[in-house]
């Protein structure tokens, strides 16, 4: 296929979806929040809902991720680690199994934060090295990512099965001794999870890096594992051709797999002191060389893992002035392009984990191919409702961005 004519953006609020809340008189944080810039694409383009993540799999950024980008996550996903892994340039065989390793925090044998309070990558890589030290075997290697992040490679795995383990962020303060890994493997993983809190908890280094970096870290937590994708190239299968722009590994090894590059972005942390205005610069200035950026904010479903209400609506408000804004004014001197806003799923104050519920769109374009009729005053979940434009498979999203229709 040969490349579209035109720049084609997505703009993601990882998690900015939500529900009514009563401290918001009934709002969402979406409604609640000001956002003028995501108004007006409302308002000038087309407004709807979109089901991201397929009825019957688990929520999560994976998954509806891989629908934004155009793949049906029923054909395409194999799990949330090996997509991480793509980016981080870990070398898989058609045999080894990734696993996301969280470095987490606990209290009173309770799951009490999933990101290790935040932890720095530096002082993560650190712990990396003390726990690979001690690893007995080499059929088990942890790769180091960014801040809680990172991943833990099993070569060669031996099961019909992978061993399953709870996301940690759906945890928050319940026993861990409810939620450990099962299924085959199960008696290694969790060996190996006691051992890294074993580590942390004795290693001298350990103890000397934690008065110098931010984080307050328990031990790892495993899940997500899976065996390597293998996706079609965005370029064939759409198109497009160009970048990614995130601070998670996730977002860059779906693209990776797909066929686009990366770009780094000093300061990109995936928290509400993310570096914005170098995400947005990252953009402006290679779109020039290509037709397609997926820009990718992680803040707002951090604030809502976390149950903070006041950081949901800084981080949506920031999302709104400092990426959708500038984003906006600088595509205007391109003769075609296309904006697409929108969260993956949604990430409610109230559970604090992903849900599987629809999420609203917003489309913009300087073409005249979308249908005004289903433009709204506002950009939120009741407005978008609304219009009653409803795209039933999430992949089907790229289509309506690029030709204006829906399937």
């Amino acid at each position: 296929m040969t490349l579209q004519k035109g720049k084609y953006i997505i703009l993601l609020g990882d998690g900015m979806a939500d529900e009514a809340i009563a401290e918001l008189q009934g709002k969402t944080p979406l409604e609640a929040a000001h956002t003028p810039h995501m108004d007006s694409v409302a308002s000038q383009g087309i407004t709807g809902m979109v089901q991201t993540v397929p009825k019957g799999m688990a929520p999560g950024s994976d998954t509806a991720n891989l629908s934004v980008f155009g793949y049906d996550p029923k054909i395409y996903y194999t799990g949330r680690a090996p997509l991480e892994a793509v980016n981080m340039n870990i070398p898989m065989t058609s045999k080894d199994v990734a696993f996301r390793c969280n470095i987490v925090t606990y209290k009173d044998q309770c799951m009490h934060d999933f990101s290790g309070h935040h932890i720095e990558t530096e002082f993560a890589k650190i712990i990396i090295d003390e726990v690979n030290k001690n690893l007995k075997g080499d059929f088990l290697q942890l790769y180091p990512g960014i801040s809680y992040r990172h991943i833990l490679l099993w070569k060669d795995y031996p099961f019909d099965e992978i061993t399953y383990g709870t996301p940690p962020h759906d945890i928050h303060d319940k026993p861990l001794k409810d939620f450990l890994p099962t299924g085959k493997g199960k008696d290694i993983i969790n060996d190996f999870m006691l051992k890294s809190q074993e580590i942390i908890e004795n290693s001298a280094i350990i103890k000397g890096a934690s008065s110098h970096y931010q984080g307050d870290p328990s031990a790892f937590w495993i899940w997500g594992g899976g065996y390597a994708p293998t996706l079609d190239p965005m370029s064939t299968k759409y198109g497009l051709d160009g970048f990614t722009i995130s601070a998670v590994d996730l977002i860059h090894g779906i693209g990776k797999a797909a066929g686009i590059s990366s770009l780094s972005v000093d300061g990109a942390t995936g928290w509400i002191d993310t570096n914005y205005e170098g995400k947005v610069e990252a953009l402006l200035k290679n779109i020039d060389s290509c037709n397609f950026t997926y820009l990718h904010v992680e803040s707002p479903d951090e604030a809502g893992h976390a149950g903070n209400l006041e950081y949901k609506i800084q981080a949506i408000e920031d999302f709104d002035k400092r990426i959708v804004g500038p984003v906006l004014e600088g595509m205007k001197k391109y003769e075609e392009y296309t904006i697409l806003v929108m969260p993956d799923h949604p990430t409610p104050l109230s559970t604090r984990t992903h849900t599987d519920e629809a999420v609203p769109f917003a489309l913009i374009s300087n073409t005249e191919r979308f249908d005004k009729r289903f433009a709204a005053e506002s950009y939120n979940e009741i407005s978008s409702s609304k219009t009653g434009l409803f795209i039933e498979e999430g992949h089907n999203m790229i289509n309506l961005m690029i030709h204006g229709n829906r399937e």
